[in-house]
């Protein structure tokens, strides 16, 4: 959520008018997307079902994959019980079948998660629970027909995992510590390696304010399941200010923090400075008296000039408010569906993510003429439009509201970005939030598609709930654009026919016209092979809106050559009646096409659904066909949270089973990819992470009940031996020699310092002497001595920022020639034999500049600039005596190949300037440089996370 958006830049050679997307990198996906990082893979339909499904005559059993229970079974023509209700059928129906779907007892293990029914026809989910606690993305869905008196299933698909075996589903680690360990793990992981900031005037330095919920236990599928604290955290980004709310999943047994994800579904690019809370509250309901005017015919007018009757509510004070109670029965005025439209204008977006702006109140007017003040605010837009998702939601599948249950449909407009517009709209689970809008940009409720997209996600959640993460995201965000731009071409009277018909947020902006202004474009012809981007769910939550249009661009195709009212009933079929919430591509492709089969879809037809498919290359085995520049080291590593340690030729990495059920372990290996890895760490049952090496000892964080070990053991053998130990979250694990540093939260004055640990004489210590206000951060070490940055208040009350150096053998410390005074930020820092370097941003414009200095601090040097050429978005950086590897990172105004982490290598004194590392089309993240200019590094371009090496340069790209 930046303060600006821009349509996705073209590739190289093209141009802005051509119908191809831009391309894209990131890391992690599937199954995979969502659990990429808890190592999950994604599970591809087989292909023979995948690609041709069959005509709704015979019985067609589709397998799952690591579960005996089918993921999809079409052609059925089977009685259950007529009487009672759908759910119990349902599950009457799985056990009288247990042979063809092996679920033991589904009256104990099956919950109902919901029933959709209309036109005769029933959909049941059903959500798995093992011993009571429900498996994340576990549902299956039972297809029913009623019809004369009798029910007879049609057919079954989700995911049922059979293979679950947990020794315990009781915690051993405390609500308490999850939700400490998880609040720390959103923290890292929103600023991981992120430059430390020098407050602004006035400010004093501190933490940003977190805070979790638990949700209860969940087991992840993962193998024979892996039981979790599910937590919920909420706040405001320490990094960048944006509203956050993630969703966090704690190892139940050894409290680290397996999973995170963001559940602010945006329409646009997410990382913006959102700025601070002006309180949290709850919105006043309406308070209906019996003299009230429920439904007042008032008018205003849209931004696009057009005049428009909206629905209003005059109160007994005749104060007109624009709530619309039109949605209800005649018969029962007081009960239904309402759409309410919040004044929110110069509240903080923080504010309104996950929670209520104090105080806010419903749009009102003295009149049922609404002036020019409603129009420029967005809220004629915001209300028109709502009542429209509304009415086609309700007219083409007879759906009240979004939660089908006549949910009231809450709208707040014009949240601002600490004070500044904020360019983005976003549905938090409850509401629809739209953005100020600022510059070229109208208020995002400007664009019926905007409205229509988050109102979409609403429906989503209520229905397949597709996990916002991956593949699942991109797949959520899909249908979000889908629908959206459905929405807004029958609201608008526009045609598919249209060369703009695919424009997402077109009528956004004041002056651009469509093409310029749009976002996204639904006829952008996106292929697997040539756009996936292979991303971390830091980045864009795994790839939600970089690889929607793959998927939108099928759904969209579908509904250009069917039409859009058979195209409409398939996708929401399919939505509501196949898809389950950890679908990948693949699963989405065979849901689509079961459902036109169920609908009756003439062989033809089907024809066309799977070529739409086949045109965007979602086709069984997709993923295989990524190609690379790079040197495997080590396949599906299969973490996630935590990254590699290279040095002296070895690397030491993390990893979990094939599966990703077991336990991260610590593995050793050389960097040559020479030789057979060694297991360093034990297997435990703890999670053991954050491994470095300086090639003669091997570090990590062993994260356990009770706390966190910092574990040490020489790479030429003998025993694992603990040097430390800690009880809150740690980042930036670093060793050389005798000395061990990493960052950790100091519990007396909630802010971060840099420990350090001498593995020799058990000498311990915190570098900045650990002081309230002073914040250290960014540790790198070499013979003894550790760099670091560090915050501290000045004299003269203002907080300066700068690079220190800390000698263990004496415990001078030296700091490096930097203005601490007007310098912005300061990212990571690397000691070589030459010296220092570190990341340096005096002018707050997102590029900065990487700097170098002598131990003592003399001889400077500016190996590449802030401005000008050769300058880069400079964002953590690693060193060898012959080169610097920098991890760039643009900002993300808008989701592309351009915006994602990429790792550039320049000379220590910076002539030739940089060159890119890798053109791998995903993630590069986690570097750490070896000897020479060999680097390593996790890269998600093939959709599982991999850890991957290039020694040297590929140039230009």
């Amino acid at each position: 959520m930046r303060t600006s958006v821009r349509r996705r830049a073209s590739r190289s050679g093209g141009t802005a008018g051509d119908a191809r997307r831009s391309g894209g990198t990131a890391v992690g996906q599937g199954l995979a997307a969502v659990l990429a990082v808890a190592g999950l893979l994604v599970t591809a339909m087989p292909a023979a079902h995948a690609a041709t499904a069959a005509p709704a005559a015979a019985t067609d059993v589709t397998p799952g994959t690591d579960t005996d229970t089918p993921a999809l079974v079409t052609g059925l023509h089977e009685e259950a019980a007529a009487t009672g209700s759908a759910a119990d059928a349902a599950r009457g129906h799985l056990k009288a079948k247990k042979s063809r779907y092996h679920v033991a007892d589904p009256a104990r293990d099956l919950a109902t998660a919901g029933t959709e029914s209309g036109g005769g026809r029933e959909a049941v989910r059903l959500q798995q629970k093992y011993h009571g606690i429900s498996v994340l993305g576990g549902e299956y869905i039972v297809r029913m027909q009623k019809k004369d008196g009798k029910r007879t299933v049609t057919g079954t698909s989700g995911k049922y995992f059979t293979e679950l075996k947990l020794d315990t589903v009781e915690a051993k680690v405390s609500e308490e510590t999850a939700i400490a360990r998880a609040v720390g793990a959103v923290r890292s992981q929103l600023g991981q390696g992120a430059p430390l900031q020098r407050p602004a005037e006035g400010e004093k330095p501190g933490t940003a304010e977190l805070s979790g919920s638990g949700q209860g236990l969940t087991i992840l599928p993962q193998g024979a399941g892996v039981l979790t604290r599910h937590i919920t955290v909420t706040g405001v980004s320490p990094v960048d200010g944006a509203p956050v709310k993630q969703e966090v999943y704690v190892d139940a047994h050894s409290g680290f923090p397996l999973m995170q994800y963001s559940s602010i579904k945006t329409f646009g690019a997410t990382n913006s400075q959102a700025g601070a809370t002006d309180g949290t509250g709850t919105a006043d309901e309406p308070v209906v008296a019996a003299a009230d005017e429920l439904v007042v015919k008032g008018s205003g007018v849209r931004y696009n000039g057009e005049k428009t009757e909206v629905n209003l509510y005059k109160d007994t004070k005749g104060v007109y408010n624009m709530i619309d109670y039109s949605k209800r029965a005649a018969d029962s005025p007081y009960s239904g569906p309402m759409l309410v439209t919040y004044d929110a204008r110069g509240r903080e977006a923080a504010s309104a993510s996950g929670r209520w702006p104090t105080g806010i109140k419903a749009f009102q007017s003295a009149t049922p003429e609404l002036g020019q003040d409603f129009t420029d605010a967005g809220a004629i837009d915001a209300h028109w439009a709502a009542g429209k998702v509304y009415d086609f939601y309700k007219s083409k599948f007879d759906r009240n509201s979004l939660d089908a249950e006549d949910g009231y449909m809450y709208s707040l407009v014009g949240v601002v970005d600490n004070g500044q517009p904020f360019n983005n709209a976003f549905w938090d689970g409850t509401k629809m939030v739209y953005g100020q809008g600022g510059g070229e940009y109208r208020t995002f409720s400007a664009d019926t598609d905007v409205v229509g997209h988050e109102m979409t996600h609403g429906v989503v959640e209520h229905t397949a709930n597709l996990v916002y993460v991956g593949q699942s995201g991109a797949m959520n965000e899909a249908i979000a654009d889908y629908f959206g731009n459905a929405i807004d071409l029958e609201a608008g009277g526009g045609s598919m026919d249209d060369p703009d018909s695919g424009l997402l947020g077109e009528d956004l902006c004041r002056t651009l016209g469509p093409r310029e202004c749009a976002l996204r474009d639904l006829n952008d012809g996106a292929t697997t092979s040539k756009d996936f981007i292979g991303v971390t769910y830091r980045g864009d939550n795994g790839g939600v809106h970089l690889n929607s249009t793959i998927f939108s661009g099928a759904l969209w195709d579908l509904r250009q050559d069917l039409g859009a009212e058979l195209a409409d009933k398939i996708v929401y079929r399919a939505l509501s009646a196949y898809m389950t919430p950890l679908d990948g591509f693949t699963e989405g492709r065979a849901a689509v096409v079961a459902a036109a089969q169920e609908l009756g879809a003439t062989k033809a037809q089907l024809g066309v659904v799977k070529k739409s498919f086949d045109a965007h290359g979602i086709v069984p085995g997709w993923e295989k066909a990524l190609g690379v520049d790079t040197d495997l080291l080590q396949s599906k590593v299969n973490v996630g949270g935590t990254g590699v340690g290279a040095g002296g030729g070895k690397y030491a990495v993390s990893r979990s089973n094939e599966d990703g059920s077991e336990p991260y372990s610590v593995w050793l290996g050389n960097t040559s990819g020479k030789g057979t890895p060694q297991l360093m760490s034990s297997n435990n049952g703890d999670y053991n992470v954050y491994a470095d090496t300086d090639g003669e000892t091997v570090v990590w964080a062993q994260y356990s009940s009770n706390g966190i070990l910092i574990m040490a053991r020489p790479v030429k053998g003998g025993l694992a031996k603990q040097v430390s130990a800690i009880g809150s979250d740690i980042s930036g694990l670093t060793v050389d020699g005798d000395y061990v540093a990493y960052t950790a939260v100091n519990p007396q004055f909630g802010v971060t310092n840099v420990r350090y640990v001498n593995m020799k004489t058990g000498e311990t210590g915190l570098v900045d002497g650990g002081r309230a206000y002073h914040i250290s951060g960014l540790p790198s070490i070499k013979d003894g001595k550790i760099a670091y940055v560090k915050l501290w208040p000045g004299e003269d009350g203002f907080s300066k920022i700068g690079v220190e150096v800390f000698d263990g053998a004496t415990g001078a410390k030296t700091l490096m020639p930097i203005d601490s005074a007007t310098t912005r930020s300061i990212g990571q820092t690397a000691i070589t034999d030459d010296g220092v370097f570190w990341i340096e941003d005096s002018d707050g414009t997102g590029k900065a500049s990487v700097r170098r200095a002598d131990l003592d601090g003399s001889n400077p040097v500016t190996v590449t600039p802030e401005a000008g050429d050769g300058s880069l978005y400079a964002y953590s950086l690693t060193a060898s005596d012959d080169a610097v590897s920098v991890t760039v990172l643009p900002p993300a105004t808008s989701w592309s190949n351009d915006t994602l982490p990429k790792l550039y290598q320049v000379a220590p004194d910076g002539k030739g300037g940089a060159q890119r590392v890798s053109c791998n089309r995903g993630d590069q993240v986690y570097a750490s440089a070896d000897e020479g200019k060999r680097v390593l590094w996790l890269d998600g371009t093939t959709g599982s996370t991999n850890l991957v090496k290039r020694d040297r340069p590929a140039g230009s790209c």
